[in-house]
């Protein structure tokens, strides 16, 4: 099982023009300790501000070369298909095609009220979208016009597709994209078992299960997220190397680990349980 990086920003971090220069050392960190590929979630209107992420991605392209870089999960309902697919394909240009693209329909009401978007029809407009990009990927026209296709850059990036239980979405992940991931952080143990049996039966081959958090020194601010997450490394050590082992025993291909710390000396002690 490969354990990747996901990096966490906060607002904490902006002091002192110091945002920039968090987000690419740490970039320039994970690639220097060997993790295959550094990731980001996606949010907007839930209490706390966030940052693009895409625009992110493009800061650690430019100081990586080797790392896959990518989102778990864009919410493709609070986009524009043509205009996303656009920006996409511009970052797997300027990445050398290192973008992988895990994409959902979105599972917070308080994202799509920011916008004034439909949360109750997020699941048709998330096939409609999936269509739409895929064609201006591939050079097709959508509403009159055609996009040009950045050379290199046919078809778009690999796509991940992000369900927690749902069967027909995870059947999708197995015959129409190039992976699944659910959530350590919002699914359940049991949906994770479930959701796996369903990818297998279904020929599914790259299961990565994502927003998984670590704390090994189990801080203060840790304390909730820890009894909230159904996957997390928020203990001791010891227990962490069980839980690792755990996750790689349920199947999974791929695990992405967090620190809201930037710790990410954690992140790869839980890495190197799995080689003990």
């Amino acid at each position: 099982m490969r354990v990747s990086t996901m990096i966490r920003i906060s607002a904490a971090m902006a002091g002192n023009g110091g945002l920039m220069d968090h987000i690419t050392s740490f970039a320039t960190q994970a690639e220097a300790r060997g993790f295959p590929g550094i990731w980001i979630g996606d949010s907007m209107g839930r209490g706390r501000p966030t940052l693009d992420s895409l625009q992110v991605l493009t800061a650690l392209a430019a100081v990586t070369s080797r790392v896959e870089l990518g989102i778990s999960v864009l919410q493709l309902p609070l986009r524009n298909p043509v205009e996303l697919a656009h920006r996409v394909q511009s970052l797997q240009a300027m990445s050398n095609r290192r973008l992988i693209l895990g994409v959902g329909s979105g599972s917070t009401r308080d994202d799509f009220e920011l916008l004034g978007y439909d949360y109750d029809h997020r699941f048709r407009t998330f096939r409609n979208d999936l269509e739409i990009m895929n064609k201006v990927w591939n050079g097709e026209p959508v509403n009159g016009g055609t996009l040009a296709t950045w050379p290199g850059c046919k078809g778009g990036p690999p796509i991940l597709i992000g369900a927690w239980r749902s069967p027909r979405w995870i059947t999708y992940a197995a015959k129409q994209a190039q992976g699944w991931t659910p959530s350590g952080r919002f699914s359940s143990l049991d949906d994770l078992g479930y959701g796996m049996k369903v990818y297998r039966e279904q020929g599914g081959t790259n299961a990565v299960l994502a927003n998984c958090s670590v704390d090994l020194q189990e801080r203060p601010e840790s304390a909730e997220l820890s009894k909230l997450a159904s996957v997390n490394f928020i203990c001791p050590p010891e227990e962490a190397r069980r839980r690792i082992k755990s996750v790689e025993q349920m199947g999974f291909d791929e695990i992405l680990i967090g620190s809201q710390f930037g710790a990410i000396e954690e992140i790869e002690r839980v890495r190197d349980f799995l080689k003990a």
